[in-house]
């Protein structure tokens, strides 16, 4: 018998940086092996000549030799490469954040959209300290858009919802995000004390983006890694990571800045989570296993109705019958009800929500 030979797909390179064009390298990685990919691409800024000051002084932007590109037509070549060999990569239920300026953000989404990704938001992050426009010819360029979209409509990607409402305060998070631009500590240095990279990000952006769209665990791509905000907040959040960065000056500044983070204490890293995300627990499963009874009395907490509990699960009362929402709603003569915070059943005299039966069985499935 001839034996069939069987070679085991190439382990993940884990927390490195790895040095090369970043769609080969991306090409170089299995398939459906990386949960998230935050890329912040060239902005093919197309500066013409020096910008100064008005005391004359050069201001240092952006005019590295990658981000100079021939035409419009070439950046969106080279856009469409990386963000195909980055599709490829991402689970089914993967997504991706891709930041950009004026310049190029309109072009990449709109090969987000013709290579299959489904765009869920845009954010704009306003810069509450931006560079001021020395010309005085257009307006303050004072915020960069970021769009998030999934691997494709049928993702089910992460959204951690409370978390952000958590991190603002109680309060929805929104889709423009005020946040100070790199400066002061944060702003890595070169050997020279020059900016280590002209387009740092600042670590409370991936924060956000990060604590927002993953977990601990996840694995978190940066095709354009720089000096590593990417792998630095990841490694802090107890995400691992992979950068892949061509720049040999650019990876000496990231491999040292990795060596000095501390992932956060374990119990530190869990973030509040959504309702939606946890287990569904029918309420007829609460009268299977016998912790209510058909023919018992259900109560609404505001104390106005009742309505009596049937083998099936439904429930019937004053001539309304059907589940636990759809009662509530009628009873109360809104558009919807959530049943599970609406009805209460009482024991020695006490009402006791049927929420926390059904977090006993969550708390059952969880062990």
């Amino acid at each position: 018998m001839t034996k069939t030979s069987t070679t085991a797909a190439p382990a993940l390179p884990l927390n490195q940086i790895l040095d090369g064009d970043c769609v080969e390298v991306m090409q170089s990685l299995p398939p459906a092996s990386v949960d998230l990919i935050f890329a912040d691409p060239p902005y093919n800024l197309q500066l013409k000549g020096d910008l100064h000051r008005p005391d004359n002084s050069k201001v240092d932007a952006v005019d590295d030799h990658w981000d100079q590109f021939a035409s419009f037509a070439a950046y969106d070549t080279f856009s469409q490469d990386w963000l195909r060999a980055a599709r490829r990569l991402l689970k089914p239920n993967g997504a991706v954040w891709v930041i950009g300026s004026y310049h190029n953000i309109f072009r990449l989404g709109a090969t987000l959209q013709s290579e299959g990704f489904w765009i869920l938001n845009d954010v704009v992050w306003r810069k509450s300290n931006p560079m001021p426009n020395f010309r005085g010819k257009r307006l303050t360029n004072a915020h960069e858009t970021l769009i998030w979209a999934a691997k494709s409509e049928q993702s089910k990607y992460r959204f951690n919802y409370d978390a952000l409402k958590a991190l603002n305060d109680g309060i929805q998070m929104r889709s423009d995000w005020v946040l100070p631009i790199c400066t002061g500590h944060e702003r890595l240095k070169d050997e020279k004390g020059d900016k280590a990279h002209p387009t740092q990000k600042p670590e409370a952006l991936l924060h956000r983006v990060l604590v927002g769209t993953t977990e601990p665990g996840d694995v978190v791509l940066d095709p354009f890694f720089g000096t590593g905000t990417t792998g630095a907040v990841a490694k802090m959040l107890g995400r691992d990571f992979i950068g892949i960065e061509r720049e040999a000056a650019y990876r000496r500044v990231a491999e040292e800045r990795l060596k000095d983070v501390r992932r956060y204490d374990r119990s530190a890293l869990e973030v509040s989570q959504s309702k939606r995300a946890e287990p569904r627990v029918p309420f007829g499963q609460l009268i299977e296993r016998g912790m209510l009874r058909p023919g018992e009395n259900l109560f609404s907490l505001n104390g106005r109705h009742r309505a009596k509990v049937r083998a099936d699960g439904t429930l019937i009362g004053e001539d309304v019958k059907g589940s636990i929402h759809q009662v509530g709603a009628a009873l109360e003569g809104a558009p919807s009800c959530n049943g599970w915070t609406y009805w209460a059943y009482k024991q020695d005299g006490k009402m006791i929500p049927i929420d926390l039966l059904r977090q006993q069985i969550r708390a059952e499935m969880a062990n």
